[in-house]
């Protein structure tokens, strides 16, 4: 992959990695070129069947941007922060991220869900 950007710049992925959280979900965004999405699709399946085996993955599910747009958006959850930092750190995952096209940027954010009165529920 060449490149990873923090969607929010003052807390990248790397300072999330290091909050204890229980459980958290991983929203991925991916901008690329239209020639690499079949790239990007292969490489993302490879990725899910890796992390799929990891301890601590609970569901994961790609989305694609309707009409025009080849922005894609991945949705993950996990068990704790720890699992998925030790998952995301795994050297068989990290060797796979070559695999991504050149033009793809990842935008890796964790979240917790919370809860909002007569809304939803955390």
């Amino acid at each position: 992959m060449s490149m990873l950007r923090p969607l929010d710049p003052s807390f990248p992925i790397e300072r999330q990695l290091a909050v204890e959280a229980s459980p958290v979900v991983l929203v991925n965004l991916f901008t690329l070129d239209a020639a690499d999405e079949l790239a990007l699709l292969k490489a993302w399946e490879d990725d899910a069947l890796f992390m799929k085996r990891q301890p601590g993955f609970i569901s994961t599910q790609l989305h694609r941007a309707i009409g025009d747009s080849v922005t894609y958006l991945n949705y993950a959850v996990w068990e704790s922060t720890a699992a998925f930092s030790a998952a995301f750190s795994h050297p068989e995952f990290v060797s796979k991220l070559t695999a991504y096209p050149s033009s793809v940027v990842a935008a890796p954010h964790l979240f917790r869900k919370i809860a909002v009165p007569n809304v939803c529920v955390a």
